[in-house]
This record gives structure tokens, sequence and C-alpha cells, in this order.
């Protein structure tokens, strides 16, 4: 949770710590004694010790008229009691949570201390302990700062000091430092891309004026060697390699006396020795594929210059403590949209960032909070079940009595730990659209935790030839990962290796775990092979989808319908890929809910394994993306009992109970399609370019409009942009060979006729001929309905509130609402015999609405202006002053003194104020 960087430029009172470290030696003496003593005898001598003499804290017990660690206070919302809780100001900031140390996994009482926690609407800090470690947590289980008690050294203390003692947590410190930490992760990362990146351009364009072989090739060559650089970065700062070593490397070339070997050849010196293992160098045998000889690259010509200052200017930065495999993940992900950018240069092919292939294909990187709530309740779920099931769940395992003979319970308990543990060996997960490895990354992290706590668990037991090597167990069974994008691969396989890398170790091979593949088309692991199933799939939009794959796609996966996007394929692939028992989870747009393609699969999904779908739209999930997402759970063995959530805190994902949605009391009603109500659209995008020879301003043919030009109740004809045009008065002529009979009948009926691309509901009904472009809609048949009274339900806010609180995957930038015909169609609406008098208040809006129009163009044909600005459309909506600014501005007027400008408004006044 803390940046060593910004820990150590936080001062303390070193005269206090001291005192207090004083203090914390009696605790040290009574070690022996506090791993027999029962949990409840000790609780509060802990909090004697630990709270009051080493952080400043005063117990209830201790001063009641002035105290700020209190025992066993009632909770806000129920009866039940945390061991401690910390106030500042008399308000619960903290709670504390304490077991004996027979409960060797805090893991355990996670839970319990959380519920103390959301019992008290203050409280930012978490502190659970058994007498030994103590864990730190702020606001969520996602992260904490661990300690031992038994073991601190004094910088260690130092630490444990400024993060946990009275006058820290007084003013907030731990949360600024926190605060302040993520911003040096942003900082550090935004700084170390701008190098790598540059350093991977430069390598880059040098291979290319050195070395003959295809660009393509050479760009995939240029990766390779980065990633095998950054490995050498990572492994010398964390002990892997000798410190250094980038330096080492650099001498070596520096200190030839009597050859002249180019720098690359001493870096493939190095790479050899770290593929075989060097002993003269002090270097292990790592293989695993990443320094596997490679004669392409080992061809390669690259000046001195390139490998020299460049990356010694990476070796710079502190791989142990300031960069971490996230920040790296952060720095993965962007790098395979620098690499599509080279590769579009390659092929001579423009490049827009903002529709760059990783966009297009909807891969957006994950935050961490995500994957771990997803892999929480997926991979996390299954496990407690497992726990449960072989009776080895919460409760704290005990050593026996007598480990030569163990009663019938005690070894019952041990075989029931081996079981569970062949059982984590044996479990597979799949992100099917892995990307830079973020949902691997981690399972693999809830995966190392839950075999370090079974571990202790054995070693409990007596089982002292229970240890394994748990990174490369997870890495060889459990993991798989498919990815469309053979960059993607290459660097979700170096995130794993860096993770789990370990001196003298070998780097686990990925090469039949780690694929590029389709996945939607040429999955390379069985169907029903999978225990999970997590991921983020890419959010293609149905415009931007290659036609043939959509074609086999369709074919594939027979729920599909319509313009369907790309997530909705992977959904139904992934609980294909689970085994009987399988649970899966997703992060996906929210349009999973309304969209009319997805109808189907999502009553399919619904029927027969989803369970929780928590819409989490208002939370800044993606950074200048707009996407709004939700989270689906599913569980193969759960049918038909499908909860949804909504939140706006990323905190209420730990507390979900309270944020179920409520059942929305319209769906009792009839929905305009369900009325028998008949909308259809207007110009689909296939037909919108071909239209435009047929537009013209004489008068030939049917009117033409667009969204723009509709307000409610009125029509404004007069400038209709369209395709980068401007057109007044449109007419289109028809043409049979363009535009299909049944358009152009549907043109020629009565309609209520509503825009598409607006910030309210806004109709306007017509029984004239009209013809309408793209992202415009109309109701042509009203069922028992009278137009009018459709109108004025149309155009009322209700409508439109209805529409932003249903809808929210319609929202767009700027307030904008994006409505189609599914939105329309699934709008509530209520049958009344009697609708005279709201269709006559329709007419009556009508009415006022047309003359109010003809009243503002005179008064702009006024103006005399070739184009009339926005705010002066809308003149009425000023006071006078802001229309002389405005008009001024406009005319581009400019008065030569005060008399001049006094007998302007005098002219502009009246005909303004009576109009």
């Amino acid at each position: 949770m803390f940046q060593k960087s910004v820990l150590k430029n936080t001062n303390q009172d070193e005269s206090l710590v001291a005192s207090r470290w004083a203090e914390y030696q009696k605790y040290l003496k009574k070690i022996d004694y506090i791993k027999k003593v029962k949990e409840e005898k000790f609780q509060t001598e802990f909090l004697q010790l630990i709270f009051e003499n080493c952080l400043g804290y005063t117990l209830d017990s201790t001063n009641p008229n002035d105290f700020n660690l209190e025992r066993e206070k009632k909770n806000e919302t129920d009866s039940k009691k945390a061991d401690g809780v910390i106030s500042v100001n008399n308000e619960v900031v903290g709670v504390v949570e304490l077991k004996g140390q027979d409960t060797k996994n805090l893991d355990k009482i996670e839970a319990q201390a959380f519920n103390y926690h959301n019992s008290h609407s203050n409280s930012k800090y978490i502190i659970i302990s058994n007498f030994d470690e103590l864990r730190l947590y702020i606001d969520k289980k996602t992260a904490y700062e661990r300690f031992s008690l038994f073991h601190l050294t004094y910088e260690e203390f130092k630490k444990f000091h400024l993060l946990l003692s009275y006058e820290s947590i007084k003013k907030g410190m731990p949360l600024t430092l926190k605060e302040q930490s993520a911003s040096f992760e942003q900082d550090i990362s935004n700084k170390l891309y701008k190098d790598f990146s540059l350093f991977r351009t430069h390598l880059f364009e040098n291979l290319v004026k050195n070395n003959s072989l295809d660009k393509a090739l050479l760009l995939r060559l240029t990766q390779k060697l980065c990633d095998r650089i950054i490995f050498i970065l990572f492994a010398e700062d964390r002990g892997l390699l000798t410190p250094n070593t980038i330096k080492e490397i650099r001498e070596e070339f520096s200190n030839q006396k009597f050859t002249s070997h180019p720098l690359y050849n001493i870096y493939k010196f190095y790479f050899d020795a770290i593929n075989k293992g060097n002993e003269k160098l002090n270097i292990p045998k790592y293989n695993g594929g990443l320094f596997a000889q490679d004669k392409a690259l080992d061809s390669l010509v690259i000046d001195d210059n390139i490998l020299d200052s460049e990356v010694q200017r990476l070796s710079n930065y502190d791989f142990m403590s300031d960069v971490d495999v996230n920040i790296l993940g952060h720095i993965f992900e962007q790098s395979l949209t620098d690499l599509e950018e080279i590769n579009a240069s390659i092929n001579e092919v423009k490049f827009d960032s903002k529709k760059s292939k990783r966009k297009k294909d909807g891969v957006f990187y994950t935050p961490k909070y995500i994957t771990s709530y997803i892999v929480q309740n997926t991979l996390g779920k299954l496990c407690i079940d497992k726990r449960e099931e072989l009776q080895i769940g919460s409760e704290t395992i005990v050593p026996p009595k007598n480990p030569k003979k163990p009663t019938k319970k005690e070894q019952e308990l041990k075989e029931n730990l081996e079981t569970y543990r062949n059982w984590l060996l044996n479990l597979k997960i799949l992100d099917p659209a892995c990307g830079s490895g973020a949902f691997l990354n981690q399972a693999l992290d809830f995966l190392i935790n839950e075999h370090q706590s079974l571990q202790k668990d054995l070693v409990v037991m007596g089982d002292i030839t229970t240890y394994y090597e748990i990174e490369k167990s997870i890495l060889e069974n459990n993991l798989y990962g498919v990815d469309i994008n053979e960059d993607a691969v290459e660097i979700a396989k170096l995130s794993l290796w860096l993770r789990t890398a370990s001196k003298g170790r070998e780097l686990t091979k990925l090469a039949d775990k780690i694929l590029c593949a389709n996945s939607l088309l040429d999955m390379p692991f069985e169907e029903g092979s999978f225990d999970v199933v997590i991921g983020n799939p890419p959010y293609v939009n149905a415009r931007n989808m290659n036609k043939k794959e959509r074609e086999k796609i369709s074919n594939s996966y027979l729920l599909l319908s319509g313009a369907y996007d790309l997530y909705l394929p992977f959904l139904l692939l992934g609980y294909n890929l689970l085994n009987k028992n399988g649970l899966y989870g997703w992060i996906i747009p929210n349009k999973l809910l309304i969209s009319d393609y997805a109808k189907n699969s999502l009553e399919y999904l619904k029927s027969n394994s989803l369970h929780t779908i928590v819409n989490i739209s208002k939370l800044p999930i993606f950074d200048n993306v707009g996407v709004y997402p939700i989270i689906t759970l599913g569980d193969v063995n759960i049918k038909n009992n499908c909860k949804e959530y909504e939140i706006n805190e990323i905190e209420n994902l730990d507390n979900l109970a309270n944020f179920q949605k409520k059942e929305n009391i319209f769906k009792r009603y009839k929905t305009i399609k369900e009325h028998d109500i008949l909308i259809n659209s207007g110009t689909t995008g296939f037909e919108a370019q071909k239209i435009i020879p047929l537009i013209n301003e004489k008068n030939d043919g049917t009117k033409f409009v667009v969204s723009g030009t509709i307000d409610p109740y009125l029509l404004l004809n007069q400038n209709v942009p369209y395709m980068k045009s401007v057109y007044k008065n449109p007419y289109i002529k028809y043409d049979k060979n363009i535009i299909a009979k049944s358009k152009f009948d549907f043109w020629n009926k009565d309609k209520i006729v509503i825009a598409g691309m607006t910030k309210r509901i806004e109709a306007i009904y017509l029984d004239t001929p009209l013809a309408l472009g793209v992202g415009i809609y109309g109701i042509y048949d009203f069922g028992k309905f009278n137009p009018k009274f459709l109108l004025a339900i149309l155009n009322s806010k209700f409508l439109t509130y209805y529409l932003n609180v249903e809808f929210k995957d319609k929202h767009l930038a700027g307030g904008y609402l994006a409505i189609n015909k599914s939105t329309i169609e699934q709008l509530p609406l209520v049958y009344n015999d009697n609708q005279d008098e709201l269709s006559l208040k329709a007419d009556k809006m009508l009415e006022l609405t047309k003359t109010l129009q003809k009243i503002k163009q005179n008064f702009t044909n006024e103006l005399e202006l070739e184009k009339i600005p926005k705010k002066l459309q809308n003149f009425e909506e000023l006071d006078f002053d802001e229309f002389v600014k405005e008009y001024k501005k406009a005319k581009k007027l400019k008065f030569t003194d005060k008399l001049q400008e006094r007998n302007f408004k005098n002219e502009w006044q009246e005909l303004f104020e009576n109009d």
C-alpha cells in the first residue's frame, strides 16, 4: 500500500520513536508467554503493551474520562462488539480484532473485522492481529500492510509507528500516505513508461537501419529484446541476479583490452548465461523460454550507444521499492498500443490513437480492485466451498496433543488438508482474453496466499515435509490464458515470470499455458474443462467487426442475434468452457442489460448460471473511455436466481447486501413495444453515404431531417447538418435502387418523429411526408393510442428521467443520451381510455411552439447574419445585455464611441423586448 520513497520522506519525532522502541523491548521478553496464553486472557494486556506503550493510545480502562481506544464497544448497527475501537474526536475511525497464537491464518478473521468496520460509519482503518502478525487495512480488503511483532527491527518499528501511532491516526496520516503513494506510483509509472517507450523506439529504428530483415519481424525482435532487458532490470534489483548487472555488462564492454566486441555481443553472452546458468558470473539457470536461443535475435546488429546509456537510464530506476509488478502491468498494457502504432507505421496505415485497434477491440486495462473482487468471488468462492466441504473452514487448526499418535479426528483433519492441497493443485483457471495478464496475475496472487496458508496449517498438524514450490506449482497446473494478440501473449508470460521469479529456480515454461489464438473461433482448450473462467473481454462495437469473422461467430454461438458486441459471445464461450461445478466472473459493458441483441443470451445465462450483476457504471473504472461497466458472476449450479446491485463507491463492493437494486415498479406496466406500437429507424449507417446524391435544396422530393433538427413539438428544418455538409430546407428524391420501397412507404406515413442523440426525449407529430436521416426514429403505428396523447407522454419530464435512470449505457459525454429503437420500445406506457385531455394539450403545445418559432424566425431574419450562432438561435434565453454581447461578436461590430453604442442598443431594445 505504501511506497518506500514516500515513507522515507515523512518525518517523525525521533526521540518519541526511540522511547517507544524501548517499551517494545518489554513486549519481546514476553514472547514465550504470549505463544501459550489464551486469547481472552491476553487481549487487554496486548492493547496496553503495544497500543498504549508503543503507539501512544489511551485505553478506556486507563482513563475512563479521556481515552481514544475502547474495549468491546458495540457496533452502530447491531449489538456485536469489536475487541477494540479507535476514536478521534469521539468518532470511531478504526476497529481492532484480536485472536490468539493458535490462529495462524489471519485471512480467516478478515470478514469478521470488516463486518465491525462496516458497522461504524466513519471507520477507515481495520487492524487484525494474533499477537505476532499484525495487519493494517485502509477501507478495503484488497491490500494490507503486514508486521511481525515478534521480529521487528528498529527500521521496521519506525514504519510500524509511523502508520499506527495515535499521533498518525489522529492526523489521518495512513490514508494520506496511501494517497501519496498512489500518486507517486502514477508519476513513476509515467516517467518509466516514457523512458522505456523512447528506448524501444530508438532500438527499433536502429534495427531497421542496421538489419535487412522484414520490419514486422524486427518489431517482434525489438519487443523480445525489451522483454529480456526488463527481466534483467527487475532481477538485478530483486536479488535474482548480481546487483548492477547492467552496469557490469557495460563495464565488461568498456574494459576490453585485446578485443572489440560490440556491446550486444556482451549482452548475448549474459543472455546465454541466464538461460543455461553460469557459476563464474554467479548466475543460476533461469531458462523458461524467455532467454532460449533465437537465431534471428542473435543475428541482429545493434549500435553500442543504443544499449549503453539508454539501458543504464532504465537501470537507475529502483525495481525493488519504486517499481512493482503492478506498475509494470500498466506499462505493459500501454506498450501494446505503442506496438500497434509502430505496426501501423510499418504497413503505412494512418494511426489514430483514439481509434486504435486496442480501443477498437475494446481492450482496457482492468484496475486491481476489480480483478481482486472478481477473483475473490469466483476462485475464492470455490475455495471457501471446498474448505467447508472438507471441514477445514475458518476454524483455527490446533496442533495434535501427541503428534506421534494423533487421534482419529486429528488424522482425518490432516488428510483433509492434504486432499485440499491436491484439489488446489488441480484447479484450472482461464482468461480467454488475457491481454497483458491482469486477471491471471490476480489469480496467481490469490493462489499463492491460499497455498501459504495451507502450508502453515499442515506444519501445525506435524507435516514437516509439506514444502513445495508454490509459484512453480501454480504456473504448471492452474493458470491458462489466450489472446488474439501475439504481443499481449508474450507480455502476459513476462508479467507472470516477473511475479514468480526466485533466485536459483528455473522460470516455468508457459508455452502450452498462455497461447495466441482466436478464442471464439479457435479455442485451444477443451470445453467443460475449467473450474473458473474470468476476464475483461473485448467490447468491440458491431460496426467495427470483420464481416466474415462476425458470420463465423454467429454460426458458432446460436443465441447471438442482431448487431451484437463482441463481449457477448465471450460470455457464452465462458459458460461452455466450465466444468460441472464451474464459476465465471466478467467485467463487461452494461449494454448487456438493455440491448435487444443481448436479450436471448441474458435470459439463457440467468436461467443457467448468472446469479449476480453489480452495476459499477458510476465508478471511474477506465480512464478517458466512454464505457459503463458491470460485473457479472455465475455458477453453473445456480438456476433462475439472479440479483442485481448498484454501487456509487468502490468501497461498497465489499458490502453489496445494502445495495441490492430495488425492483423497478414500472416493470409491472407494459412497454411501448408490448402495446403493439410500431417503430422504424431512419436511414441506416449502410445507406447513409449512398443517399447523399439524392439530397437537394430544390424542393424536389420529400422533406429530409436528422436528429439535431427535432425539438419537443417542433421541427427545425432550415439548416440541416448531414455528412459534413449543411443543407437549407433539404429534400430527398426517391430512387428505388438506393432507397427500399418499405422505407419510402414509412416516410410517407403519419408519424411521431423522435431524435436519437439529445439531452432529453424530443418528439414531434407530423401528418405530412418526412424522410428520416441517420439516428432518428419514427412511430408509425400507434396501436390503441391517440398519437397526440403518445406525443405528450414522450415529451414528458418523467420519461426523460426514466431513461436517464434505467438506461445508463446510453449516457454520452456532455450529458447527451444515445436513444435508439430498442430504448424507445422499452419505455413504460399505461393505457388510458380518456386520452383527450393530454391530446388537446399536445395540440396546444404544437401550436404554441410553431408560433414561437415563427416569432424567432422573424427576429433572427432581422439580425441579417449568414450563420446564426447557437446562443442567438435561442435569444429568448438571454437578457438584453447578453444578447448585445453575442450579436456584436457575431457581426464583429466595433463602436467608435459611447453614443454610437447607445443608439445601437436603443434601436434593438424595443424589437428584442417586444419579440
